[in-house]
């Protein structure tokens, strides 16, 4: 189990070193940058570990916590190291999604529990799919010089084009 803490640890650290660009590394940026590993990320974990090594099945319930802040810490993680909370808001919601779905999967499986599990995924993907296309469409095509030279093309198309006799 250590070797792969230490890994995980490893690899976040080499990230950030690496998105770091020349930057200057102590304490402070490191808990600016990680604390929802630091502290998020094992909160969801230990919820985990509650259940799957001390109580299951007897308290699926440990598992909603567990869900949630565990996929609301690496929701955060990826937009402290991305700086992108703009376009991963959406995942909050599929937190709540996760942690319900992992009470359905390892409790009892009431199949009411499918419906707001399903509703709260769907408007997470959907938020995800607008947000995140409307951004990568706005940088790459309206933002960057593809636009304007598609604008040039078809001015010039329509400037050498022979006038159409009717």
């Amino acid at each position: 189990m250590n070797r792969y803490i230490g890994g995980a640890v490893l690899i976040l650290l080499g990230a950030g070193i690496f998105l770091n660009q020349g930057n200057p590394i102590d304490i402070g940026t490191i808990f600016e940058y990680y604390w929802p590993a630091l502290f998020v990320i094992p909160l969801g974990l230990f919820f985990h570990w509650l259940y799957f090594s001390m109580t299951a099945p007897r308290a699926a319930g440990l598992l909603i916590p567990g869900g949630i802040i565990f996929t609301s810490g690496v929701v955060c993680q990826i937009s402290m190291l991305f700086d992108s909370w703009e376009l991963m808001w959406p995942g909050f919601l599929l937190a709540v999604a996760a942690g319900l779905f992992e009470f359905y999967w390892f409790g009892n499986r009431n199949r009411y529990l499918m419906i707001p599990i399903t509703i709260l995924t769907v408007l997470s993907l959907l938020f995800f799919a607008v947000f995140t296309l409307g951004t990568i469409f706005n940088h790459l095509v309206l933002g960057g010089p593809v636009f304007a030279i598609a604008l040039i093309l078809i001015g010039a198309i329509m400037l050498m084009r022979e006038k159409s006799r009717v």
